[in-house]
């Protein structure tokens, strides 16, 4: 079970890094509003969070 727990923060470190690196402090901000939404339950701190992701990703594309 540690194993598991220690990847899956790997994995999501990696993703956040991966993020940032490619569409800097605004995504960073999105992908935290995005998971800090999904975790409370709370959908409009999430809808804010992927609509930004969304614009990221079609701005880039």
């Amino acid at each position: 079970m540690p194993f598991i727990a220690l990847a899956v923060a790997a994995l999501a470190i990696g993703f956040e890094q991966l993020v940032q690196w490619k569409y800097g402090p605004m995504g960073i901000i999105a992908f935290v509003a995005l998971s800090i939404g999904l975790k409370a339950k709370n959908t409009a701190i999430s809808g804010i969070g992927a609509v930004i992701l969304v614009m990221l990703l079609a701005q880039s594309g």
